[in-house]
């Protein structure tokens, strides 16, 4: 028990590191535990969109939507989404899958799905760039569709 005492002492930067670290690792697995959406791969997504009766909803910018998406999706921006979550209203008891560019900001509008009572939200792991490495194909277009 000294030693780890002694090890504490002379190397606390190190120790403090590694309490923190395990500190978010935690507090992800628990937060994760709590969620009530998945996660889905990309190819995990195109078996879910071809198997059942699903809408994809881009949660990115319009300025990114445009540069790239996935077909039949439906932009609605993180930054309006709370608003703009009636025009998917019907789909409350159909697979919902949210998409952002890299999978950080979807997780906000699962969330918000989630509290609105929709049943089946999935969110793509990685977003549109795991999509593009997976060569998925995306549209591109030179309007916002919503």
């Amino acid at each position: 028990m000294d030693q780890y005492i002694e090890f504490i002492s002379n190397h606390y930067l190190l120790s403090l590191a590694l309490i923190v670290v395990l500190y978010l690792l935690l507090q992800e697995l628990i937060e994760s535990s709590f969620n009530k959406f998945e996660g889905l791969s990309p190819m995990l997504a195109v078996a879910k969109m071809n198997n059942t009766d699903s809408i994809i909803v881009d949660v990115r910018d319009p300025h990114e939507y445009i540069k790239g998406h996935i077909e039949n999706s439906l932009n609605l921006p993180l930054n309006k989404f709370s608003e703009t979550v009636n025009k998917i209203e019907q789909y409350k008891k159909q697979t919902v899958i949210i998409v952002c560019q890299t999978g950080t900001r979807s997780i906000a509008a699962c969330k918000t799905l989630t509290k609105e009572n929709f049943e089946n939200v999935y969110n793509i792991t990685g977003g549109m760039q795991s999509w593009e490495d997976s060569k998925l194909p995306i549209k591109n277009t030179s309007k916002n569709k919503d």
